[in-house]
């Protein structure tokens, strides 16, 4: 192929250019008879015949922000209509836009709504679910797990998902990751609800086994990542192993409990070290040592960094003015290690993860796994 509020694709995921697997075309323009004949009538109903609408994406609503509104229609009524559809079976009315109108009038005591209501419209009609999902997408009190259900719903009904984003003005990324959450268990999903999981970190966990998503969560609730950018990492190559070992015909289960120092103490064997040949293993050993005297060798560039760090201005610009490529030369230089070490900072933090991963990680044989689903039977 993301808690902020994103809008944005996961850094590292791959774009999703086409629809799912099997996702029929976009439906065709043709209307069915009774859409043909839909008209649209205003109209004063009253509150008590007006049912909300079971398939609307929305699920979630501030109650801060209803009693607000529901102030404001008190003292001046009813500004805008509300959209509903004419059920002729149940004699009621149904809500096609205008949920949050009709829970505040509601809480302000009004007992009716200017209304306008479209006749001829089916149960589970396409169109007008896209219209209530294009209504509310992107409002900033639609949770990602609303906009990815109501997202879903419309693939369901047969639209692309091109058409989907082209209708709810987003891209075709964008409605793709926001259905990829619909992987989360239901305690990631009620976390990322809540604000206590960023999104972006939330999509990369999505990807994970649910026994791994829980144990996934604890660790994150406990705190064991410095930021959410080493969680996302974390994430990462638990799928990674996930697919390794699966290729292997074994599960990977992530251990719990198991912290930092720990892990670095097991990684040596973890990681098969010691099954391998002697000479790769020589080779190793060889190797590390070779990466350890050069990293060591930076702390002479931290010193160096630190001086000028702590230097006068003034005194710089004497210094370097008169030298090849002047003060500006140098800082360039400087910058440019910057770039590299933030490039390798990116790749330790992917690496930690995967010494942390492998470090906690429980290798689980299929037959192993058969007899205790058996016994737990």
């Amino acid at each position: 192929m993301a808690v902020k509020t994103a809008t944005t694709a996961p850094k590292g995921a791959k774009p999703r250019k086409t629809a799912p697997t099997g996702a029929p075309q976009s439906p065709t323009s043709d209307k069915s008879a009774a859409t043909a004949t839909a008209k649209i009538v205003a109209k004063t109903v009253p509150i008590d015949r007006i049912d909300r609408d079971p398939t609307q994406p929305r699920e979630h609503f501030d109650e801060g922000k209803l009693q607000e509104l529901a102030l404001s229609m008190k003292e001046l009524g009813q500004l805008q209509p509300v959209s509903v559809r004419y059920n002729a079976a149940t004699r009621r009315y149904i809500l096609i836009m205008g949920e949050r109108r009709w829970r505040a009038a509601q809480i302000a005591g009004l007992t009716e709504l200017r209304t306008l209501v479209h006749h001829g419209i089916e149960d589970g009609d396409p169109e007008t679910l896209a219209k209530a999902v294009a209504e509310n997408v992107g409002r900033a009190d639609m949770t990602p797990m609303e906009e990815a259900k109501g997202f879903q719903r419309l693939v369901e009904f047969g639209y692309d998902i091109e058409k989907v984003a082209a209708m709810c003005g987003k891209s075709a990324s964008y409605v793709g990751w926001r259905i990829d959450l619909l992987k989360l268990s239901l305690p990631l999903q009620e976390a990322l609800i809540k604000g206590h999981v960023p999104i972006g970190l939330a999509w990369y966990v999505a990807n994970l086994h649910h026994d791994n998503q829980a144990r996934f969560l604890g660790r994150w609730v406990r705190g064991d990542f410095a930021t959410a950018r080493d969680a996302e990492a974390f994430a990462q190559a638990c799928r990674v192993e996930e697919e390794r070992q699966s290729t292997q015909g074994s599960f990977f289960v992530l251990a719990e409990g198991v912290d930092e120092a720990g892990a670095a103490g097991a990684q040596g064997g973890l990681f098969g070290e010691l099954e391998l040949p002697a000479e790769e293993r020589e080779r190793i050993v060889s190797e590390r040592k070779k990466l350890v005297r050069k990293i060591e060798q930076l702390g002479t560039a931290g010193t160096i960094l630190a001086e000028i760090a702590t230097m006068d201005p003034g005194e710089l610009a004497l210094l370097l003015g008169g030298a090849q490529g002047g003060v500006g030369g140098q800082r360039m230089r400087i910058d440019h290690l910057k770039d590299v070490a933030g490039k390798a900072v990116a790749t330790l933090r992917q690496a930690q993860a995967v010494a942390s991963v492998r470090a906690g990680a429980l290798q689980i044989a299929p037959d192993a796994a058969a007899d205790t689903a058996s016994n737990a039977a």
